[in-house]
């Protein structure tokens, strides 16, 4: 079960890669400014999670009028994200959690994803400028997307 809505977040710092090169992104520096949604999905390069993530690229200015700032999280490495990002003109910023950390600390671990190892479950949380999650959800299968009309009302609620 994904951590519940009024928890504390768990903060994190996660490497990202783009054409600048390696570079840490750290959830708290949003904290006291803006909402962050925070998605975790499974692996790069596959069909459900690409067309998420676009999906989402292509709605970003929604979520930006809603002052927040999207992360997308999983366990592949930071060079295979932007690999990814590059092919797919994915927008949003990807963070590597390689070790599974982050991923354990939402409670989202997948585990034994077709038989090739553990990954993060496909899943969203809405964290406030406080650090505190006001939506949570894992969805039941990889093949299922986050409920992200939900996403958005529980955005739209927050000052």
């Amino acid at each position: 079960m994904p951590l519940a809505v009024g928890t504390k977040a768990p903060d994190f710092t996660l490497k990202s890669k783009n054409a600048d090169g390696l570079k840490d992104v750290t959830l708290s520096a949003n904290f006291g400014s803006k909402n962050t949604v925070l998605l975790f999905f499974p692996l790069a390069f596959t069909g459900v999670c690409t067309q998420e993530l676009c999906d989402i690229t292509a709605g970003l200015g929604g979520y930006g009028d809603l002052n927040a700032d999207v992360i997308a999280v999983s366990v592949d490495s930071p060079f295979a994200q932007e690999a990814w990002a590059q092919k797919e003109k994915i927008g949003i910023t990807l963070v590597s959690d390689l070790n599974k950390e982050t991923t354990k600390a939402y409670d989202v671990l997948f585990p034994g994803l077709a038989g090739i190892g553990d990954t993060s479950a496909r899943s969203a949380f809405v964290i406030d400028k406080d650090g505190v999650i006001q939506y949570s959800e894992q969805t039941p299968s990889p093949k299922e997307l986050p409920n992200f009309e939900a996403v958005k009302a529980a955005l739209g609620s927050l000052s």
